[in-house]
């Protein structure tokens, strides 16, 4: 029988066999190779769980919306018995009770989600419902690609998770995270994974992390709205929308330096920072440990990493939380998001609620010499409904500066409704609504003055 564990020289220092180190080294290349690496195709840049996510999609483009509401339905269906019969199957299983035994409030969310999604497919009701810029879009466009999304990256998530990567790379920027923005080392990683994958990867990593005890409130609150970024891919979805494909370079430098600076004030102003440094109720707190003297960043996060990987149960261990977590996402989150995004993208398409809103922009606006600033006023604020409206609406502006002002500011705003907020809050993470409110406007506030000093500079 191999030891696990081997001591020599000192207590502090352990040797491990060729099978731990293996063990953490052949999933995390794995899983680095499906969320991490970037990879080229005919749509632009992507990481391979999103490309096959997508490949699913185009292969079953008639058939997943009719599989997302049914998924929507059951979900419904399985939270009602759940709330008002309380069986003893369900509420015996700690996994079932926490997926289907929701409070009130969010059983209203399911069953709204459930009711605009069959609305949807059915065509049948009210038209603003059903319309292809409300739950059209959401069931059409939307929905699919969340459906594959979610069960690739959580059939294949563990191997980021419990494999020793994120104790590895923590340990090597524990010195950035933590005097820039607050947050473990590990935090890290999230970002890397929405950068180049999609921000719901980054959400769904960091809702594991935070039940899992790794993030405090304060800092699971702080990552996900912080650092689950909007996709590179989405990001040249948006410049092209716009005709500004030919300033890619300027678009992301400014992008990136006004995500950065935001990133580095959120957590020190309210809301964020008035939210609890306590992990989540469920969970054991798994303390971020320093550097310890007789070793470096390198052999201690190394170390780290081959303790965590051998703490791992096996393969069926590895499925069955993989098939958890894609249970987790379609039935808790899908639902939710169908109905706040509805709710949101009725509310933008169908009323003056956002044009109203944006008022008190424009002569901000005009006071940084923004031309058009009538016209760009409401972009400001109705990406709050979803990312995608602010490029529609300032499509038809004809002066450059200002639409390339649109397209940064509504991928550095972050939050939106008809996805990341759906998802925040059908998620488990401690953020509200009005949170979410209030950190878009500051993360406007924030962003603005950098965006349009860039654009001047530039045009």
């Amino acid at each position: 029988m191999k030891p696990d564990v081997k001591m020599k020289q000192s207590p502090h220092i352990q040797s491990f066999t060729m099978s731990d180190v293996w063990k953490f080294i052949i999933p995390s290349l794995i899983g680095i190779l499906f969320f991490i690496i970037p990879i080229t195709t005919k749509d632009g840049i992507t990481v391979p769980v999103a490309f096959f996510a997508s490949k699913i999609n185009a292969y079953l483009v008639d058939s997943i919306p009719l599989i997302a509401v049914a998924v929507m339905v059951l979900s419904t269906i399985g939270s009602c018995i759940a709330v008002w019969i309380k069986p003893h199957f369900i509420l015996s299983r700690p996994f079932l009770k926490r997926l289907l035994h929701v409070s009130p409030f969010w059983l209203l969310a399911r069953i709204l989600g459930s009711v605009f999604a069959v609305i949807t497919i059915t065509q049948w009701g009210p038209s603003f419902i059903h319309s292809e810029v409300s739950g059209g879009l959401l069931i059409y466009d939307l929905i699919p690609i969340l459906l594959t999304t979610f069960l690739l990256a959580g059939l294949l998530l563990p191997l980021l998770l419990n494999f020793g990567l994120l104790e590895f790379v923590g340990t090597l920027l524990i010195k950035i995270m933590r005097p820039l923005f607050t947050l473990p080392g590990r935090s890290s990683l999230d970002c890397l994974a929405s950068w180049v994958g999609d921000g719901t990867i980054g959400v769904l990593l960091t809702t594991k992390q935070y039940e899992e005890g790794y993030y405090t409130k304060r800092e699971a609150a702080v990552v996900a709205t912080t650092f689950s970024v909007v996709s590179i891919t989405f990001t040249i979805v948006i410049l092209s929308y716009l005709d500004l494909e030919s300033y890619f370079l300027q678009y992301y430098i400014t992008i990136t330096i006004a995500g950065i600076i935001a990133a580095m004030i959120m957590p020190r102003i309210p809301p964020l920072s008035k939210k609890e440094d306590v992990v989540y109720e469920q969970a054991t707190a798994q303390q971020e440990s320093s550097i310890p003297e007789q070793h470096n960043m390198i052999t201690w996060g190394f170390r780290k990493a081959v303790t965590k990987a051998q703490k791992n149960k096996g393969p069926l261990s590895v499925i069955k939380e993989g098939v958890q977590n894609v249970l987790d996402m379609w039935l808790g989150v899908l639902p939710i998001v169908m109905a706040i995004g509805t709710v949101a993208l009725i509310i933008a398409e169908f009323t003056p609620f956002f044009t109203i809103l944006g008022k008190p922009f424009e002569p901000i606006l005009t006071w940084m010499q923004v031309p058009e600033a009538a016209e760009a006023a409401q972009t400001m604020v109705v990406g709050f409904a979803d990312m995608f409206l602010p490029a529609v609406i300032g499509s038809g502006i004809e002066s450059e500066l200002t639409r390339f002002v649109i397209a940064c500011v509504s991928v550095t705003q972050l939050v939106y409704m008809s996805e990341m907020g759906g998802l925040l809050l059908g998620s488990r993470l401690p953020v509200k609504f009005l949170d979410l409110v209030i950190i878009f406007l500051i993360r406007t506030c924030i962003t603005l003055p950098i965006v349009v000093i860039s654009a001047h500079i530039i045009f």
